[in-house]
């Protein structure tokens, strides 16, 4: 099985963790600044920074301390368990599609902002497909483009600021009219955009080199370095342009940057200057681009995303399903939301906001509940200041709230997107939780007995029973009976000198198909059944139950997919088989044309191999129905080679 290369060093990562870092206020916060707060926007970054810097160090003690791709949700999922990990994962994955399609939209804004909105949507969506398709190749290339990426962003605020420094009027900063204490928390919740990011490196632990000390110091050193570049940006803007950051209306400039780059060098520098801002708010996109798909991978190797999203490219060495999926959902995002800058932003920034607090108070919660664990890298005074730094980003919330129009609103949007992860996380879970499973069927069994023949139509079952031909006298394990219906049949097929061990995971399940053998007896004249022995099975998702002693014929349906450790239970079968017994499962895939199949279930291949490997010869064949497909799958143990 493929498996991510370690090949990043500190550079790479210390690239990518100034380009995730880094976001689109960095050149357009000091017009919005000096918009809330006037000079007291540069007080709102210094305040920001300096919690900032210790959030990295946060992340830089949670990565030392769990070396893994999952980043944000492998912590959540240490500290807090499945469900939480799983909301703490969902909001990551939402917050950094949508500061993907923000950042791509304000680059390509930036560079062509006459041109037509269709111009703009294919320039938009052309630059995601190639970012993931150098993405997709691997991380080699990813590494190069990466530090490039950074490389422009450090350049273009460097020159800006060498140029900015001698203009600077200090009677700039007074020329803006006071502004009460609490306005710099309204500024410093759209600033913070700045420094969203940190937990990008993390997902690349799997991937770097003595990933335990290196992405602590990179995150940390990037994030200083994000500080000192944006309070350079701050300090120029208003110097050099003071009042002129906002416009007759004391609203924010579009593009603040782009007229400090024409006020310093002129027509033909504030081009270059925006053909740099463009390569660095787009290699801050490919941040996300290249690092999200390895959460996706995390949560797949989980089962809390659908198995094919952990797939690693034999040849690339990249979860490259995970980044076709990424690439999709990004195009999505995009069309939907080609909107309001600040909108967005306002969405984007409470969302973070919760992911963030979720993972700062592990920090606290692992001093306590594991002290004794590994931590190369360790921020100082863990069990307080985390909680400090949660109380301060509350507050921030709190006040942009009461004091913006139309901000719960925007609140009531934003939380509702993680509302939508709820019911994805219970469809996941009725793929792979065995409780979830069991409890779903318990609870509407009796729903099963009237739909049954709907998801078991007369149709499959005569299909099953053309293939396994007579039964007359044999042994059959029904590996999954529901309630019953199937069941029925098989004693008739087998007749008295027969016998069928039913057997399920859910007792409700159970106790109804027992009730309706035993009235079909009582209701019938004669001996026409063969012997129904019902067995409870809680473990049935990794076993064959050992009361089950051998099987001339093994029948499924609908169960198999649900099974944990299929070829465990594969195995079992075998074992019970007699010479050249047969078998016959029927399952189902992409329900409602949207849920995927399992894993082994993707393709008739794997299908095929998985059978092989367990001592099957087996045949393949699917059918499309209206609201699922089916898989039929015949064959027979054997012991060498058997064609079908």
């Amino acid at each position: 099985m493929s498996e991510l290369k370690r090949g990043l060093g500190y550079w790479t990562v210390l690239s990518l963790s100034i380009g995730s870092i880094m976001g689109t206020a960095i050149f357009f916060g000091a017009s919005i600044g000096a918009s809330l707060s006037g000079s007291l926007a540069i007080v709102a970054w210094v305040i920001l920074s300096l919690i900032s810097i210790y959030i990295a160090m946060c992340f830089g003690e949670l990565v030392s301390m769990f070396p893994k791709s999952g980043g944000v949700y492998e912590y959540s999922k240490q500290a807090y368990g499945r469900f939480i990990s799983f909301i703490a994962g969902w909001v990551a994955w939402i917050v950094g599609n949508i500061a993907v399609v923000v950042l791509i939209v304000a680059a390509i804004n930036i560079i062509a902002p006459y041109a037509s909105s269709t111009v703009k949507i294919l320039m938009t969506v052309a630059a995601i497909i190639l970012l993931n398709i150098i993405a997709y190749i691997g991380i080699e290339a990813t590494s190069i483009m990466m530090v490039g990426f950074a490389a422009s962003i450090v350049a273009v605020i460097v020159a800006l600021v060498a140029k900015g420094i001698p203009g600077i009027s200090f009677s700039n900063f007074a020329s803006f009219p006071p502004h009460s204490p609490f306005s710099m928390f309204v500024t410093m919740f759209f600033l913070a955009e700045t420094y969203f990011g940190w937990e990008a490196a993390t997902y690349l632990a799997e991937e770097t080199k003595d990933a335990g000390k290196t992405i602590p110091k990179a995150i940390i050193h990037g994030t200083v370095v994000i500080a000192l570049l944006g309070l350079g940006m701050l300090l120029i803007s208003f110097g050099n342009l003071g009042t002129g950051l906002v416009d007759a209306g004391g609203k924010a400039l579009a593009s603040p940057t782009t007229v400090l780059a024409s006020r310093l060098f002129g027509p033909v520098g504030e081009g270059i200057i925006t053909a740099g801002i463009f390569i660095a708010l787009l290699g801050s996109a490919a941040s996300g681009i290249i690092t999200m798909p390895r959460l996706l991978l995390a949560l797949a190797r989980d089962k809390l995303m659908p198995e094919q999203l952990k797939a690693i490219h034999p040849r690339f060495n990249t979860p490259h399903k995970a980044i076709l999926f990424q690439a999709a959902a990004t195009l999505i995002i995009l069309v939907i939301g080609f909107g309001n800058y600040e909108a967005l932003l306002s969405m984007m920034v409470p969302l973070a906001v919760l992911m963030y607090v979720i993972v700062i108070l592990t920090v606290p919660i692992f001093r306590i509940t594991s002290p004794g664990l590994e931590r190369p890298f360790k921020a100082p005074f863990g069990k307080v200041l985390p909680l400090a730094v949660v109380l301060f980003l509350l507050l921030t919330i709190a006040v942009w709230a009461f004091s913006t129009v139309a901000a719960f609103a925007l609140l009531r949007l934003s939380f509702s997107i993680i509302l939508i992860g709820v019911p994805l996380y219970f469809l996941v879970e009725l793929y792979y939780d065995p409780k979830m499973i069991t409890g779903i069927n318990d609870m509407f069994s009796f729903l099963n007995l009237i739909t049954e023949r709907l998801s078991y139509p007369k149709g499959v079952r005569k299909e099953i029973m053309s293939f396994v031909g007579d039964l007359k006298g044999k042994t059959v394990l029904e590996f999954g009976c529901g309630v019953g219906t199937f069941t029925l049949e098989l004693l008739r097929a087998v007749g008295p000198g027969g016998t069928v061990y039913a057997t399920t995971f859910s007792g409700n399940d159970l106790k109804i198909a027992r009730k309706r053998v035993e009235r079909r007896k009582w209701e019938t004249e004669g001996h026409i059944y063969g012997e129904a022995r019902f067995i409870h099975d809680s473990d049935q998702f990794y076993r064959v139950h050992p009361d089950v002693p051998r099987a001339d014929i093994v029948i499924s349906v609908g169960v198999l997919g649900y099974t944990q450790d299929i070829r465990r239970v594969l195995q079992d079968m075998r074992r019970l088989l007699s010479q050249e017994g047969r078998i016959c499962f029927v399952e189902y895939s992409d329900f409602f044309r949207v849920l995927p199949s399992v894993e082994w279930l993707s393709s008739d291949k794997k299908i095929e191999e998985l059978f092989r490997e367990a001592g099957f010869s087996v045949r393949v064949t699917r059918q499309r129905s209206f609201l699922w497909n089916r898989i039929f799958i015949y064959g027979f143990r054997y012991r060498g080679i058997v064609v079908i």
